[in-house]
Parts: structure tokens; C-alpha cells; sequence
């Protein structure tokens, strides 16, 4: 103006910005129109005494107030009547005062009465000089994810319960790294425990100790989740160490993100399904076991009973040339029969658990010569080619060789009878790390791949048509598996069943040293030597001094590991033998001598264990006499004499 006057604003005036006072209003006012268009939250605020001071559009729209029927009124009005009988809506306006906010989810009421599953923040609001303003309350409507979360529970209640309630089915959840962390009803009927009992440990405990330890229930994780799912039938133990035959799957499971979350298993207990295909099948290959069982004992009673009629129709005019051809002709079949009997004693032996088997030192080499030799006739008989190569000529295990050259001649026999005339038939003898190897392979038909698995079976063989030319019971492989297997090997067919490529059967046996041959003296005699093993030293001593007045030598050793290295090394003809020592007990040096040795010294006990059934334990353990401490010097007088002869 011309007289220089500002002019006054009214209300329609623009502010000036450059003015602090005038710019909070502005602020302000866009800070409230940015709450009230806000439509997905209520937002509003709160006196200290919880009375509604603003009501936003977000509100309107959620709670059904209207801002004139809200404002002035207290909070409390949006609160359902259990929370208002606790005094709720207080609680919360005082933790917010205290602390600064108050935050939860809950039921809240809307206008109309319904209810609405909310989540609320309540904060503090203060003054510059910290006195209190009052309370921003912000709600957001979460009945939907609530619904959603509700199906999701009564599902997943759904399925727990289903689950549950399953009883023929052990199912249960495991972590990552193979730990329980669930477990059904069906899983406590199957496996004997409790909830409480089982969950947090591996489900390792399940499997047999000798399954457990070549980690096959790590090996079933990792298959089931490289691929989803592992499948599996096999021996599973109770809690109270019972087995049950198990069929088992295992699936992987992973999040929405890939990420792996642990393994669902289900077990099925098939114990007695498994028993009745067991019989069943059991008594299929027995039924046709004994009709070939009388094919093959009338077969050799063929020969027999046309040789005695001949004998008996020509009488006393039958010549010598004759006579001599029925004598060959029955004692030929008699050792068919007499080698049929054996072989089912055998099976029964061996399946009763009544076998008695040595265990000495054994040459190998040894017993493929002397199971060759005993086929020689029957494989020139066919004009078949024996071949033997060895790259392990001193290859020793601990065994029965009477019982190893069985073994090699059942393989043997079975491949000159299933080659054809003029076949190739090769034993080879090796070393593989610690084991020897025999194999035994032939240029005959071979065997149908299909067939492999069952070759060992009993009574397998009986199976195949009766007509075949070969005949046999199939108790031949059915043996070599068992013998093996009775020390301590295992043996393996292999075939591709084609003509002319034939069969390889491998045997495995664990290697042992080779034992150290007797000493002798300077004359080559051979020295006699008593052994003298305790723990007391004077006990030992003055027993040596008592030894070698009566003529002998002596050696002393103080506790098992050096009694047996002693009889290794010192090779004593006598071994006067505590059976408590340090180490290992007298009765496990005499197992071991009798294993490891060729030619075993006799053993003594010598002992204060007294009773019936310890001198029972020291026979069955091989021991030739047991001596009850003190010893009578004219008892071990007389029993020296005896065994080693006067000195």
C-alpha cells in the first residue's frame, strides 16, 4: 500500500511458507489428510483416560461408527464382555503408558455386535516436557488370515488326529539328521515306545546292531533325499529287542522354498504275512525236493536191483568177468546213495546248529590239490580240462580242512557235471587284501541271471524239471554257502547265462599267518618244552623250578597276548595254563591256539576254579586236563610222563 501498511489476510489467504509457524499448519493438516484417507486401518487417537479424540476413515470403515457417534466416547466399547469383566481395555492403556506401546491380537466388537480377530498397536504419546498426551491406537483387521489359519489348524488337527489314529502303521516325522520328533499310536503298537521314551533319539535304534554299524540307516536318508523317497523291506528291533520283519518307506519333505525340512517314515510290521509266504514257499520247493529225492534214489537202485537179479538167474554159473562188472556197477551206486545221504545229513547238521567244525590252520593250496585229485576221474570221465593257477601258494586260514576240500569238490563236481564233454574248468587261487580268494569257473551253459539269487538256496535245484540230464538234489551249493559262511567267508556266483561263457563261483575267506614249524635240536630231535603261564609271578616261578626238576625245560609267560605269542615262537609241546590272566583269559588263548597253530601244543589248566562246570568249560575249549590249584607235584609228575614221556 501507498503508505506503506501490510495487508491483512483472511481466511482465504495463501500462508506464507517462510514462516516456521505457518508451515506446521500446513504439515499438519497433510499429515491428517494422509490419516483419514488411510482405509485398511483404524487410526485414531486417544485421551489419557482413553477417550476417542479422532476417527479416521480406515476406522469408519472397520468398527461401523460414524466420527460424531464415536468421538467422545471411551474406547472400551470396541472390546467384547470377557475382556471388559477383566478390566481390559485399562490393562492395555496402562502397559502402553508404562513401557511406551502395548501390541496383541484378539477379539474386538464392531458397531453391529460381530466380532472381528484384530491386531492392535497402542503407543504412548508425551509432551516435549514428558507429561502425557494420550494414546495412537491402530487396528488392522485380520479375520481373514484368522479363518485361514483356523482351517489350517483344524487340518492339520484333522490329519494328526487320522494319523493317530492309525494303529497298523508306525508313522512319525524325523529332522533333518535322522532325530524323532513325532510319533504315532501305531508306531507305539509297532515298536513298543513310548512317546516320551523314543522322540529326540535316532531312528538308528530301530535297526539291528549289525545293520547299524555299516550305517545303512544314513545311507536310507540319503537316497531319500537325493531322490524323494527310499523304499525298503528288512529285520527292524523292538524296544525289547524282538525283531520284526519291517517293510519301510521313507519320504523327504521340503517347504515352499525348497528347503529341506526333515523325512516322513512309515513302517509296516510284515512279521507274519512274510512267515506264510515263507511256509508257503518252503513247502512248494520241499514237495518237489522229495519226489526228486526219490528220482535220484531210484536212479542209482536202477543198477543195483538189475545187477542182483542178473547175479540171482545165473547163479553159481555166472563168471568172473561178469561178477566182476555187477560188483563195480553196485559199488559205484552205492557211493551215489551213500554221497546223497551225506550231503542231507550235512544240511541237517549244519541247519540244527550241530556241525562241529575245527579251526586250525589250513594250507589252501593244499586243498584245492587235494579236491582236484578227488574229481580227476569223474572230469576225465568227460574228457574236461582241470586247470589250477595261484598267486597266493602260502595263503593260510583258520579252519576245518576236511571240511574246506568238501567245499572245493562240491564246486568242482557241480561244474564237470553241468559242462559239456571236453569242457575247460579253472581254479585259481588269490590274495585280496585280507582275504583269499578260490574261484572256480567252467566254459559250461552257465545260469540264467534270473536264477542267481536263488542258487544257494536249499533245495533250489529242485525246482528245475525232473527230466533234466544232470540230476542232483541241490544240496551241493546249498553246503558251500553254509561251510563258508561257518568260517567266517562268504562266496558269490556269477553268470550271464550264456552258452559256452559258463559259471564263476568266488569263495572269501579271511587270511590268517602262516603258521611256524617245530623247532628241534641240533641232533633233530624235536625239544621238549613246557610252557608255564600265570599272572602271579611266583606262582609261575617256583611251578618252573618244580617243572625242571622233574627233567623239562621251561618258558614262562605272564598274561594271554604274550602266552600265545609264547606258544607261537617257543612252540612248547606242554602249555601249563592259568585261565584268569590279564589280557585275555586262558580259555580264549586256547581258542586261539587252536585256531591259529598247525600243530596246537597240549594244554593244561591250571587253575583255582574248581567246580564241575569249569572243568566243563576248559574241555569244551580244548584244553587235555584241568588242575585245580595247589598243584601235587606226583600228579604233574605222572601227567608229564605220560604226555612227553620219561625225561
Amino acid at each position: 500500500m501507498a503508505d506503506g501498511s501490510k495487508p491483512v489476510a483472511n481466511e482465504e489467504t495463501v500462508h506464507d511458507l517462510s514462516t516456521p509457524l505457518n508451515l506446521g499448519l500446513i504439515v499438519d493438516a497433510d499429515y491428517r489428510l494422509m490419516i483419514d484417507s488411510i482405509t485398511d486401518y483404524a487410526i485414531f487417537f486417544l485421551d489419557p483416560n482413553g477417550i476417542v479424540l479422532s476417527w479416521n476413515a480406515g476406522a469408519r470403515q472397520l468398527q461401523g461408527y460414524e466420527s460424531h457417534e464415536v468421538v467422545g466416547r471411551h474406547f472400551s466399547i470396541f472390546y467384547p464382555p470377557e475382556l471388559l469383566e477383566k478390566n481390559w481395555p485399562q490393562h492395555e492403556l496402562d502397559i502402553a503408558a508404562a513401557t511406551g506401546q502395548f501390541q496383541e491380537e484378539g477379539w474386538r466388537l464392531r458397531k453391529d455386535g460381530t466380532r472381528f480377530w484384530s491386531s492392535l498397536v497402542i503407543t504412548r504419546l508425551t509432551s516435549p516436557d514428558g507429561t502425557l498426551r494420550g494414546f495412537s491406537k491402530i487396528t488392522r483387521d485380520l479375520s481373514e488370515r484368522q479363518k485361514h489359519d483356523d482351517m489350517l489348524r483344524a487340518s492339520e488337527e484333522r490329519f494328526r488326529l487320522i494319523v493317530d489314529g492309525v494303529k497298523d502303521y508306525a508313522i512319525f516325522m524325523l529332522d533333518p539328521s535322522g532325530y524323532i520328533v513325532s510319533w504315532n499310536k501305531g508306531a507305539k503298537a509297532n515298536k513298543g515306545y513310548d512317546a516320551h521314551e523314543i522322540i529326540g533319539k535316532h531312528f538308528s535304534v530301530f535297526y539291528p546292531p549289525e545293520v547299524a554299524a555299516t550305517g545303512f540307516p544314513d545311507t536310507e536318508l540319503r537316497v531319500a533325499r537325493e531322490v524323494g523317497r527310499f523304499e525298503d523291506e528288512g529285520w527292524r528291533v523292538r524296544k525289547d529287542g524282538s525283531r520284526f520283519w519291517a517293510s519301510v518307506i521313507i519320504t523327504a519333505l521340503f517347504d515352499e522354498t525348497g528347503r529341506h525340512r526333515g523325512f516322513a517314515k512309515v513302517t509296516r510290521d510284515l512279521t507274519e504275512r512274510r512267515r506264510v509266504s515263507t511256509l508257503e514257499d518252503e513247502g512248494r520247493r520241499i514237495t518237489t525236493f522229495l519226489a526228486m529225492l526219490g528220482h535220484e534214489l531210484r536212479n542209482p537202485l536202477t543198477p543195483i536191483s538189475n545187477a542182483v537179479a542178473i547175479m540171482e538167474r545165473l547163479g553159481e554159473g555166472v563168471d568172473g568177468k561178469t561178477l566182476a562188472r555187477m560188483n563195480n556197477i553196485i559199488s559205484r551206486q552205492l557211493k551215489q546213495i551213500t554221497r546223497l545221504v551225506d550231503d542231507l545229513l550235512d544240511v541237517g547238521r549244519i541247519t540244527s546248529g550241530k556241525i562241529h567244525l575245527e579251526s586250525k590252520p589250513v594250507k589252501l593250496a593244499e586243498v584245492i590239490d587235494e579236491a582236484l585229485e578227488m574229481v580227476k576221474p569223474s572230469a576225465d570221465a568227460k574228457h574236461h580240462a582241470l586247470v589250477f593257477q595261484s598267486t597266493a601258494p602260502d595263503a593260510w586260514i583258520a579252519g576245518d580242512r576236511a571240511r574246506m576240500i568238501q567245499v572245493v569238490c562240491n564246486l568242482l563236481n557241480n561244474a564237470v557235471k553241468f559242462t559239456p564233454n571236453g569242457g575247460r574248468i579253472e581254479v585259481q587261487l588269490r590274495a585280496a587284501g585280507g582275504n583269499a580268494e578260490i574261484s572256480v569257473n567252467d566254459n559250461g551253459p552257465g545260469i540264467a541271471p534270473a536264477s542267481l539269487p536263488r542258487v544257494f538256496m536249499l533245495f533250489a535245484q529242485g525246482e528245475q524239471e525232473i527230466s533234466r540230464p544232470q540230476g542232483g538234489l541241490g544240496l551241493g551249493l546249498t553246503l558251500v554257502e553254509q561251510l563258508v559262511t561257518l568260517h567266517g567267508g562268504d562266496v558269490s556266483a556269477f553268470s550271464k547265462g550264456v552258452p559256452g561263457e559258463g559259471t564263476e563261483f568266488i569263495i572269501r575267506l579271511p587270511r590268517v599267518a602262516a603258521p611256524l614249524e617245530k623247532r628241534r635240536d641240533e641232533s633233530g630231535e624235536a625239544r621238549k618244552v613246557v610252557l608255564v603261564v600265570d599272572d602271579n609271578r611266583d606262582a609261575a616261578e617256583t611251578m618252573c623250578l618244580l617243572v625242571e626238576s622233574l627233567g623239562y625245560a621251561t618258558r614262562t609267560a605272564f598274561d594271554g597276548p604274550s602266552a600265545l605269542d609264547a606258544i607261537k615262537v617257543e612252540q612248547p609241546d606242554i602249555v601249563l595254563l592259568d585261565i584268569g590272566l590279564p589280557g585275555f583269559s586262558g580259555v580264549e588263548v586256547a581258542r586261539r591256539a587252536h585256531r591259529e597253530v598247525a600243530h596246537p601244543p597240549t594244554l593244561v589248566a591250571v587253575t583255582g576254579f574248581g567246580q564241575a562246570s569249569d572243568r566243563e568249560t576248559s574241555l569244551a575249549a580244548g584244553f587235555y586236563a584241568h588242575m585245580t590249584k595247589p598243584i601235587d607235584a606226583h600228579q604233574l609228575e605222572g601227567l608229564l610222563e605220560r604226555l612227553l614221556g620219561k625225561p
